[in-house]
């Protein structure tokens, strides 16, 4: 490992957008500290301490805290950065959505290059309304708290609403900009690493808290309520949960398909047998977010009608079971994984245009006939890996809650067993390594797994 990280800092093309990409992820984490003008930083910090300790629940805050963990931003703190890329994620979901139902779009997608560029300035056009409106309802928040979290001689003014808006709205087209320029100067996704930047950069306050709960001895202390076991079964959960992300969102199913043979004079051409890889989990964290951020809306509503109706024993019974932790609400989350999961794979994945382009380029799974029973055949294994995928999801999106519950373990810390943030540090983590594999492996340097001259490449496994 050490060899391979000396390794890319010899080849000079490498070395200059590995610290370019750093210098970017510099520049982001500094912005990240440069508050709101006008907002009161000491309501913030006890509002922050009253969320470490468990007291603030409301939708508001969780929803805050679950938009800033997957959006690189942090709202809890109100910097000019809070929001984070969530709005040009939000815009650039939008128009992938859109492409599956609006022929125009499908179109330029078909259009490969020229079309993706045109649609990216489509999305860029799109996050700025997006932006507007996402700072419009966190400002709105702020002045309906209580206490407020404005300082007193800027509350409810037109000054603070322009300057709020104005600093949220360029904060996080700023960082649009920089995940561009990662993209195009750096390496890896932009946008993936700054997401992924905010969430490791949430690790070491979480060790911290597990260093001021931690009991290393063996007399009961209240104020030190974690001992040394769950301390060991922290770390081994940590690293197996780790590995199984790994290996699941590597995992792949391979489908065999023979290429037909061609004869041009007296030389054959093609004839060989290759595979398409499906991948397992093929919708990657997005069945996750889309079943978190509705799992809110339940919690708000029946506790709105809770407090309407306080005498209703339903209407209670309802607002505990959609309590997060919960059993109704666990099931009702890991429904909504598998219904999201299927319905991105249906956006996603389309076995007919794969079926057409086998049939162009020759090629055809050896005993199905090209055309439309290559397509059902394609589909029926997409169904069925992709129920192995949403299990996978379902057990990552609860473990978290479930060891905050069972264990009485702060959610700072046991956030990192699993959900979204621990899959997209694992698949941009990923993406990173395969990256810098290939420029290594280019120029004849060993990769992270070999040594020797080439060295070995990060495949996906075969199920």
């Amino acid at each position: 490992m050490f060899k391979t990280l000396i390794n890319v800092f010899r080849v000079p093309e490498l070395r200059n957008k590995v610290l370019f990409t750093l210098f970017m992820l510099a520049v982001y984490r500094i912005g990240f500290h440069v508050p709101i003008p006008g907002v009161d930083q000491n309501a913030f910090q006890k509002m922050y301490e009253k969320q470490q300790q468990g007291g603030d629940t409301t939708a508001a805050s969780r929803l805050a805290n679950y938009v800033s963990l997957f959006s690189g931003g942090s709202l809890s703190q109100s910097t000019v950065f809070g929001l984070g890329v969530m709005p040009y994620i939000s815009s650039s979901i939008i128009f992938q959505l859109l492409g599956t139902v609006v022929p125009a779009l499908e179109k330029l997608q078909k259009e490969g290059q020229t079309g993706q560029r045109k649609i990216q300035e489509w999305s860029r056009y799109a996050t700025v309304p997006l932006c507007i409106i996402q700072a419009a309802f966190w400002l709105s928040y702020m002045h309906t708290t209580t206490p407020p979290l404005v300082q007193g001689q800027f509350f409810g003014s037109a000054t603070f609403w322009v300057m709020g808006l104005g600093c949220l709205t360029a904060g996080s087209i700023f960082l649009m900009w920089l995940g561009e320029q990662i993209d195009e100067y750096g390496l890896g996704n932009g946008v993936s690493l700054l997401i992924l930047a905010g969430i490791v950069a949430r690790m070491p306050g979480a060790i911290g808290l597990l260093g001021k709960m931690a009991n290393l001895s063996a007399v009961p202390d209240s104020s030190r309520p974690v001992g040394i076991g769950q301390i060991l079964f922290l770390i081994l959960s940590f690293v197996f949960i780790v590995a199984g992300s790994i290996l699941i969102t590597q995992a792949q199913r391979r489908i065999p398909i023979q290429q037909a043979k061609h004869t041009r004079g007296r030389r054959v051409y093609g004839g060989s047998r290759q595979f398409v890889p499906l991948r397992v989990n093929h919708g990657g964290v997005m069945p996750i977010i889309f079943a978190q951020s509705l799992m809110l809306f339940p919690g708000v509503f029946f506790g709105k009608l809770a407090q309407w109706f306080p005498g209703a024993k339903a209407i209670n019974f309802l607002n505990e079971e959609f309590a997060r932790g919960s059993f109704i609400y666990v099931m009702t989350e890991a429904a909504m994984i598998y219904f999201f999961a299927y319905f991105w794979t249906t956006v996603q994945f389309r076995p007919k245009e794969m079926a057409n382009q086998l049939r162009d380029y020759g090629s055809f799974i050896p005993g199905l006939r090209p055309g439309k029973r290559t397509s059902d055949y394609l589909e029926k294994v997409m169904m069925r890996i992709t129920y192995v995928g949403a299990a996978f999801l379902c057990i990552i999106a609860v473990i978290p809650t479930a060891v905050n519950m069972w264990m009485n373990i702060p959610f700072q810390i046991t956030a990192f067993l699993g959900g979204t943030g621990l899959l997209i540090v694992v698949a941009v983590a990923l993406d990173m390594v395969q990256r810098i594999e290939a420029n290594l492996l280019m120029r004849n340097y060993g990769g992270f797994l070999g040594g020797g001259q080439g060295g070995k490449r990060i495949k996906g496994r075969q199920y």
